[in-house]
């Protein structure tokens, strides 16, 4: 039941390190109404961290930075959002780079284009959707979030949508896991990853991917020490090729307390290359 040291790990969530979190998290401001997150908090869901990684020094070098602790801890690849600075580090370290692109799909036409064209242009691995996180709120089987699960289809690429009670302090009913159920029954081909825990219901999301071949769960935004005991126990029995490793560097979580918690995560030892590796591997196509 150790974890494996010569895996070569996926990190499905993983960033460089920022100067100013609070510029980065801008775009979520306009829905913040309370007034501590809004002055007090580097980045909205902070209330749920401890030890939160310090932000960019002036000078240093952000890629370099978050390469060497990949290298540290084992990490070979990671899924990095689209941007001037991870299209930089993918051209300085290539073969570990992958691109994920989030989208608020209320602006329908916009957000199916912009998927095609980081598709063409830059290889897309993912799409990202955070719903309580748009302007206006758009739920998971919302009529149009459909437009992107069809595009995700048709270039056969995965979806993570985060799942359960929001970080942030929003409204969540827009993220109950239930909703996934609809999604799953409407597009069958679809490869749909639930991100950020699914708690409180997470019981029910293992329920879901006892049922639907395409809906996975990653770790993303959790410390090892919390993941949910319902995602471990699938994991260890029915669910080994259904749970990936995401991390939260360095928006909430240092790398050093990610891989030091995870060596006590009860995992099986046939599910620790899956959930570390291949797992991530195969659903999002990687040719690792």
């Amino acid at each position: 039941m150790a974890m494996p040291q010569d895996v070569g790990i996926v990190d499905l969530m993983i960033g460089f390190p920022m100067h100013d979190k609070k510029q980065v998290y801008e775009y979520l401001k306009r829905g913040i109404r309370d007034e501590e997150s809004k002055e007090k908090f580097s980045f909205p869901a902070e209330y749920m961290f401890k030890d939160v990684p310090d932000a960019n020094q002036e000078g240093e070098d952000p890629i370099a930075t978050t390469f060497a602790k990949m290298d540290e801890y084992g990490i070979q690849a990671g899924l990095f959002g689209l941007g001037d600075q991870s299209r930089a580090a993918k051209e300085r370290f290539p073969g570990r780079v992958f691109f994920a692109l989030e989208v608020d799909p209320n602006d329908v036409m916009k957000t199916v284009r912009r998927i095609r064209t980081a598709r063409e242009n830059d290889g897309l691995a993912a799409v990202t959707f955070f719903p309580s996180g748009c302007f206006p709120q758009v739920p998971i089987d919302d009529r149009l979030i459909y437009p992107v699960y069809a595009t995700c289809v048709e270039l056969d690429i995965p979806i993570m949508v985060n799942g359960g009670i929001a970080g942030p302090r929003f409204p969540s009913d827009c993220q109950h896991v239930e909703r996934f159920d609809r999604v799953c029954y409407d597009f069958p081909e679809l490869r749909i990853v639930i991100r950020h825990g699914a708690e409180p219901w997470e019981e029910l999301a293992v329920k879901l991917m006892l049922k639907w071949p395409g809906l996975y769960y990653a770790t993303t935004a959790f410390a090892p020490k919390y993941y949910p005991k319902a995602i471990i126990d699938y994991a260890n029995t029915r669910g080994a090729d259904k749970i990936m490793y995401g991390g939260y560097f360095p928006m909430g979580l240092s790398m050093d307390r990610i891989m030091t918690e995870m060596r006590d995560v009860p995992f099986r030892d046939h599910v620790w290359p899956k959930f570390l590796r291949e797992n991530a591997n195969t659903v999002f196509k990687l040719g690792l």
